[in-house]
């Protein structure tokens, strides 16, 4: 599904990713690592992004945003759930446009696109997280009306400490 916005003056284009799109995938995901002061973090492969998202039961869908018929960003989100609302929500993992592109309206079309799929999937709520420091970002997430969750504390079990803990130790 391809989706055309207004970003500006420009008309920023969103599509579907394909599996050929799996290594500038990750070369946004290495980017953006690199912008959170990770670039260590990132042990993906083009495979790993192959299988997690072109996979036939993919539960993570990828979209690439392109303007001028560059690539210039991508989302990647799924599908989580609120038993509280007995409805799903749509979670953003990832959201990327490449430095030279900022602060020309791509990253607030980006999420309206994601918003759009969220309402038509028929989702109670749209989350992301964003790191502390990020003010731009956090600027344009408040501008479009989403607000901080910051009753909510966020943990995390993995690597080393997730093997232990799952074997009973």
């Amino acid at each position: 599904m391809n989706s055309s916005l207004e970003a500006g003056d420009s008309a920023l284009t969103a599509r579907d990713a394909k599996i050929s799109d799996a290594p500038q995938i990750l070369t946004f995901i290495q980017a953006l690592a690199e912008y959170e002061k990770e670039p260590m973090a990132v042990t993906a492969t083009v495979a790993d992004i192959e299988a997690a998202l072109f996979a036939p039961q993919a539960t993570v869908t990828a979209l690439i945003f392109e303007y001028n018929s560059a690539s210039i960003g991508f989302a990647v989100y799924f599908q989580n759930f609120s038993t509280w609302l007995g409805r799903h929500g749509l979670f953003l993992e990832d959201l990327y446009i490449a430095p030279e592109y900022r602060r020309r309206g791509f990253g607030r079309a980006a999420l309206r696109v994601l918003a759009q799929r969220a309402v038509n999937a028929r989702c109670a709520r749209f989350e992301w997280n964003v790191l502390n420091w990020n003010t731009p970002a956090i600027d344009l997430y408040e501008a479009v009306g989403a607000k901080p969750q910051s009753e909510w504390t966020g943990y995390r079990l993995d690597g080393a400490a997730l093997r232990r803990f799952a074997a009973g130790e």
